[in-house]
């Protein structure tokens, strides 16, 4: 680190730095993460918190930045800011609430508030747009303090989070065209919400506020960090990957060879559970399970009732789960959108499956690595149904030996060792930039 960039950084810190203790090879760093949410609602507020937990084991000081919450009593949250979901109240309180969901400048003041107070060495932020918003990226930079952001999904560059709307991946929005969002009704089918979100695109674009805040972007899965460079231009950002940490243990079952293909999961459009329904349709002697919910559960057990070799379960977790897991041959992801790293995926492994995937997103990195699978085009029903058949007949020892082996790839490379070693290469690297 240069001698400028560090005299700025010491009044802030109030720390004696030498270069030793600002790359976290020597000595305890001071790690401020943040995220809208703090109750654990998905995968995204998981991924958050397990970073919390790994850096706390290995000595650092962690502490928290997320919207307000009933009850929560926890550091700083005297400071965390009230911020209501643009989607609630009526007509006129969504339309007050325009100019904060692009840039809250309350949200920005608590974040000063608490750098202030905590002194981080490095800011790590999550999923902050639409409630906390970049305001508080500009509120890092003020400081000094590098920031680097992990995207959970495509919402820096893609108006409505996915890549995909009606039905279609759509990179329409490419170049900056974010008009597109409004053209599509991209965004819930609204089109009051889809200018919102054109809105809100544009006015972050015109700030910068991604790119001049933020040292580097992280990524679970290459497809995004891809896209990303596709999008903004390559060489406009930095960019890495940091993976979700995962404990396999906790989902594993002995490899094993069950007779049904499982879908686990929501029962939502882009999930593609209608093009396993289809396929079951072409492969009848081949039995498939649905475990899950979702906006489409209704269609889904309606039409699952008219199949004989599809049954409907509903939702189900932990043991409920596991059962299912343990009767199962392979598990089916067959999403349309793209997906950037399925956790389902995750726990199918640990569970000793292996994985039917479609072409999308980040899953082929994870079914392909050390083939751990089959892959097939999501649109081409008749390809999933082949490979539906294909599995169907393969010898019991073969399904284990596939298993077992992406058994062992989930629990070593998604290890906390190993995702802790890419964090502390990641900070070391940021910090003496």
């Amino acid at each position: 680190m240069s001698h400028t960039v560090l005299q700025r950084l010491m009044p802030i810190s109030g720390l004696v730095y030498d270069e030793r203790n600002r790359t976290g090879q020597g000595g305890e760093m001071r790690v401020l993460l943040a995220h809208n949410n703090y109750s654990i609602a998905g995968g995204a507020e998981v991924f958050f918190h397990e970073i919390g937990r790994l850096l706390e084991e290995h000595g650092h000081e962690v502490a928290k930045f997320c919207c307000a919450e009933e009850g929560l009593s926890v550091r700083y949250a005297e400071h965390f800011p009230r911020i209501d979901h643009y989607g609630d109240g009526g007509l006129l309180a969504k339309a007050f609430r325009v100019p904060s969901v692009i840039y809250n400048n309350k949200a920005k003041a608590r974040m000063a508030k608490v750098l202030n107070d905590f002194r981080p060495d490095i800011v790590h932020c999550f999923a902050i747009y639409g409630r906390l918003t970049p305001s508080i990226l500009d509120a890092v930079r003020e400081t000094g303090v590098p920031t680097v952001l992990s995207c959970n999904d495509y919402k820096h560059i893609c108006p409505n989070y996915k890549l995909f709307h009606h039905g279609r991946v759509c990179m329409d929005c490419r170049g900056g065209r974010f008009y597109n969002a409004i053209l599509n009704r991209c965004c819930h089918d609204d089109l009051a919400v889809s200018a919102v979100a054109a809105l809100e695109a544009y006015a972050h674009q015109h700030m910068d506020v991604w790119r001049k805040n933020v040292v580097r972007f992280l990524f679970a899965s290459r497809f995004m960090e891809e896209r990303t460079h596709e999008f903004w231009g390559e060489g406009q950002v930095r960019t890495d990957i940091l993976q979700n940490p995962f404990d396999a243990s906790e989902h594993y079952v002995e490899p094993h060879a069950g007779d049904a293909i499982l879908y686990f999961g929501r029962l939502i459009e882009e999930k593609g559970v209608k093009v396993l329904l289809d396929a079951a349709r072409l492969c009848p002697e081949v039995p498939v399970v649905i475990v899950g919910d979702g906006p489409d559960a209704p269609k889904v057990e309606a039409t699952a009732s008219e199949l004989p070799n599809v049954r409907f379960v509903g939702p189900a977790w932990g043991e409920s789960l596991r059962r299912h897991m343990r009767a199962a041959r392979a598990v089916v992801v067959p999403s349309l959108w793209h997906e950037n790293f399925p956790y389902v995926i995750l726990q199918a492994f640990a569970a000793g499956l292996p994985v039917i995937g479609a072409r999308r997103g980040g899953i082929p990195e994870l079914v392909a690595a050390g083939q751990h699978g089959w892959l097939f085009e999501p649109t081409k029903v008749v390809e999933l149904a082949a490979i539906m058949q294909q599995v169907a007949k393969l010898p019991a020892e073969k399904i284990e030996s596939i298993g077992s082996k992406a058994q062992n790839y989930v629990s070593v490379t998604f290890s906390d060792d190993a995702i802790y070693a890419d964090l502390e290469r990641i900070y070391a690297e940021v910090l003496k930039s």
